[in-house]
């Protein structure tokens, strides 16, 4: 029977949830997820998920927030005096927001917060800092 290995690309269907049961995310009603396995295209702790597993397998592995999209990194969290907001721009609490560094580099950011101080900004992806469960059912294997 073949099993996965580094190089492979997988086909898969899966469902992420987190500790408290939350889907937040999943392959259901859709074309099954296909990357080739340890090239980064999808989080590490996925990638090494999928190792050895072969064709018609299901398995269940949670990740550690490390191994997914990293801990919650509060440098990544910034104010945003009124002068440098934008006049047209009316940021709203929960809106996510593309910025633009001085070097060009595109980014989102959560705006977590606006006063009449400014607004704050947070650029954490929004899983940081979480463990991720994921139910991985392999679908195909192409070597």
């Amino acid at each position: 029977m073949v099993q996965i290995e580094n190089g492979n690309i997988a086909a898969v269907h899966y469902k992420g949830t987190l500790d408290d049961g939350t889907v937040f995310d999943t392959s259901e009603g859709r074309d099954p997820l296909k990357f080739t396995v340890g090239s980064g295209q999808v989080v590490e702790g996925f990638d090494k998920a999928v190792l050895g597993m072969s064709a018609g397998e299901t398995k269940t592995v949670t990740i550690p927030a490390a191994k997914a999209y990293g801990e919650y990194d509060p440098n990544l969290t910034a104010e945003v005096p009124p002068e440098h907001i934008p006049e047209d721009l009316n940021p709203k609490a929960g809106e996510v927001l593309q910025v633009q560094t001085p070097d060009g580099h595109v980014f989102n950011a959560l705006v977590v917060d606006v006063t009449e101080k400014g607004m704050v900004l947070d650029a954490n992806h929004p899983l940081a800092g979480k463990a991720l469960t994921f139910e991985i059912t392999v679908v195909d294997i192409e070597m």
